[in-house]
């Protein structure tokens, strides 16, 4: 008896290893689209880096950057650091206050200003004020080719585009950071002892026992590198913006969050250094407060 031809059932296309197939291949791209993004932020960076010193800068340029970016920042900063202060004061009082250590209310409010928030907040201002402005604006110049003229002219772009903002934020965020600091002691002072009724003895006599010029130092050595990190992000999504009205809108969007979250990733780390370099030079570890 002749045996039937065996009939060969292909299998159905996609189905589990299929699905897996794309799901490996989207997180692949999605894996280079990252590793190829942070070469390109840093070879921008080392460029940038290198114009600083190839060239000389012009100060008719300088002196507007640092303008916007220094002197018309300093009221919002300042605005700011003044409100932190009195929050930090409204939401530690009832906690100190429980613990009968209410007249060292001032050790924790400058501690945290000076060692984190000053340096965060003026940061995070930068980024939003400054940032997002310059994104915005060189993203303009690119898709209305004023960039591609300034190369077919010779000249090169990152000189005269980045380097002066870049110099801005480096050189005048140190300057945002103890404006920041000075209004935000200034205000947890006034809230604790105009409302509060701390006496401002042991208010200050507690702030100079607990807070040292390293924590000063500490938080004007972190805003270098987020004042760099700041124009650097920034000025390269303006420099990269997609075509149209959109393409700028989305580029300034991108310059504020990716600066904000660079901010965070810098000072959880350059504060795990510090930490350890503060351990270092004082092996009697942190101060207590009790």
């Amino acid at each position: 008896m002749a045996s039937s031809p065996t009939t060969t059932i292909a299998p159905a296309p996609g189905g589990v290893t299929g699905w897996l197939t794309e799901q490996v291949a989207n997180l692949g791209a999605f894996a280079m689209s990252r590793v190829a993004g942070i070469g390109d932020v840093t070879l921008f960076a080392l460029k940038t880096i290198g114009w600083i010193f190839a060239r000389r800068q012009r100060r008719d340029v300088l002196l507007p950057n640092f303008y916007q970016i220094g002197v018309m920042s300093l009221p919002v900063v300042a605005l700011t650091g003044l409100f932190i202060g009195m929050v930090l004061a409204v939401q530690s009082y009832a906690q100190f206050k429980a613990l009968g250590l209410e007249t060292r209310l001032g050790s924790v409010i400058n501690l945290s200003l000076v060692r984190e928030l000053g340096p965060v907040l003026a940061a995070t201002m930068l980024a939003g004020r400054v940032g997002s402005a310059m994104a915005a604006e060189l993203g303009t110049m690119r898709v209305t080719e004023q960039i591609d003229a300034l190369e077919s002219m010779g000249a090169n772009p990152l000189y005269y585009l980045v380097v002066p903002r870049f110099l801005g934020c480096l050189v005048l965020i140190p300057t945002l950071t103890i404006m920041a600091d000075f209004m935000g002691v200034l205000g947890g002072y006034l809230y604790s002892h105009g409302i509060l009724g701390i006496d401002y003895h042991h208010y200050w006599a507690n702030s100079r026992e607990y807070v040292d010029a390293f924590d000063f130092l500490m938080g004007i050595f972190k805003s270098f590198f987020f004042g760099a990190a700041i124009a650097l992000v920034s000025c390269h999504h303006g420099f990269h913006c997609d075509q149209g009205a959109e393409g700028v809108g989305r580029a300034a969007t991108n310059a504020f969050v990716h600066s904000f979250v660079m901010i965070l990733i810098l000072d959880l780390f350059l504060g795990i250094w510090l930490n350890n370099v503060h351990d270092f030079f004082r092996p009697e570890g942190p101060r207590k407060l009790l």
